[in-house]
């Protein structure tokens, strides 16, 4: 009687194949940020091509961000359902529309539709690129590369920051978005070619939702406090960062500050080196003590609201030396807002990753919907003529401090639930007089 036939060896996760595809799916993300972001750096020339107030420059990038937050469900069902090649891909050729038509348009009501556009194909994006890493990458590697996709991700803050702000400097508004349209396409085209939802041998889970179901799906995951707590983490850590970088950053540092344009993007770029260096080691931080995550992320938190408070009692113009300051604690708030990420990974089904992640991203960019409104409204309020100062941008700026503390509560709070259901499951976290008595505490 014949042997029976040895099982197929798994397929190795991990190699050269994995490092390819995620680096494609970091460039599509890159060129996304790009984006998502020629706004904030452009709000100032939107002003004088739409004849628009604060009040409704910012509300392009309120819609955009709008439809990008209300998307993540949508967008995190499909992915669950067509996984990430086709959502990666949908997201750049949408974004690539969106801006083709913002680069044509003098008409705010059109501007609104190219940023709504924009924002659903942005929103196809981060979690698709986040969703292969740990299809393609064993476990001991995810929290790392997860930091890694969201920190190289932010290269596309330099590229509208320098060479974009160049080209639109030098050659106009046409042309600039017209180039940044041309980068999506190509990134599209890149994600087609490279791009798999898994390794090869490693069939992709499909989910065949009933529609009927999807209500009752998605609420047990929006309720469940990993995804609850991943929420408020992205919101509280993520949200300051967002709004600077989308919108006011680049008007305060250049109409407030007074810096030159040259200035104003040598410090916008500061948003990505210190996420660079910093994002790694809250990665390792995070693989190594599991159950400390929160609190590094609410030790984080401190460093925005710290500078953010003396930035708005400052008297008269910032030291650049606070500017450099406020903006690192901007900039490490991003990797802390992905540390999010990771309580739904560890506690939901794989196959319900892509809607957990979809609840979780929708945190930070609310958080800085809100504030890139509120700000704007509070900069018409005090400025209608539209000749903003130092003043009236440092007092704008202060919505985020209460902001700030709805979310430090939201934390605490889903923080508390969620441990609470680990204890049921038998996974306690010891309280810290337990670690530093037991002498743990050097571990950590």
């Amino acid at each position: 009687m014949a042997a029976p036939a040895a099982p197929a060896p798994a397929p190795a996760l991990g190699g050269p194949r994995a490092y390819a595809v995620w680096i494609a799916a970091v460039t599509a993300y890159s060129i996304a940020v790009l984006q998502r972001t020629t706004m904030g750096v452009a709000g100032l020339e939107a002003a004088d091509r739409f004849g628009a107030s604060a009040t409704i420059v910012s509300t392009f990038v309120v819609l955009q961000l709008g439809v990008y937050a209300l998307a993540q469900i949508p967008a995190g069902v499909l992915l669950d359902r067509y996984g990430s090649r086709v959502t990666l891909t949908a997201g750049a050729v949408l974004m690539a529309l969106g801006q083709v038509l913002m680069s044509q348009t003098e008409t705010v009501g059109v501007a609104m539709i190219a940023r709504i556009v924009l924002g659903a194909g942005d929103a196809l994006t981060f979690a698709s690129a986040i969703r292969l890493v740990p299809a393609w990458f064993p476990p001991g590697r995810v929290p790392l590369l997860t930091q890694l996709t969201g920190i190289l991700g932010q290269v596309g803050q330099i590229l509208s920051a320098v060479p974009f702000v160049a080209v639109l400097s030098v050659a106009g508004w046409t042309p600039a978005f017209s180039s940044a349209a041309a980068l999506s396409a190509i990134a599209a085209l890149l994600v087609l070619l490279v791009v798999r939802a898994t390794p090869p041998g490693i069939p992709r889970p499909r989910v065949r939702q009933d529609l009927r179901r999807i209500p009752v799906v998605l609420g047990r995951i929006v309720r469940h406090p990993s995804t609850q707590l991943g929420f408020f983490t992205h919101f509280t850590a993520g949200f300051p960062g967002i709004a600077f970088s989308m919108m006011w950053g680049y008007p305060y540092l250049t109409a407030g500050e007074g810096l030159s344009r040259p200035a104003a993007s040598a410090v916008m770029t500061v948003l990505v080196v210190v996420a660079i260096v910093g994002g790694p080691l809250i990665g390792a931080l995070t693989q190594r003590h599991p159950l400390r995550r929160s609190t590094l992320v609410l030790l984080i938190v401190a460093t925005i609201v710290v500078p953010l408070l003396a930035l708005v009692l400052w008297p008269g113009n910032a030291p650049m030396w606070l500017l450099i300051v406020l903006v690192s604690g901007y900039s490490i708030g991003g990797p802390a807002s992905s540390v999010g990420f990771d309580f739904p990974r560890t506690d939901l089904a794989k196959h319900r990753l892509g809607t957990a992640t979809g609840a979780v991203i929708m945190g930070g960019f609310i958080g800085a919907l809100i504030a890139i409104l509120l700000i704007g409204v509070v900069l018409d309020l005090l400025r209608p003529d539209g000749d903003y100062d130092l003043t009236s941008f440092r007092l704008a700026f202060a919505v985020q401090l209460p902001l700030l503390a709805i979310g430090v509560v939201g934390m605490l709070v889903t923080r508390r639930n969620l441990r609470r259901r680990m204890a049921v499951q038998g996974r306690e976290v010891p309280p810290w007089r337990e670690v530093w008595r037991s002498g743990r505490w050097r571990q950590l």
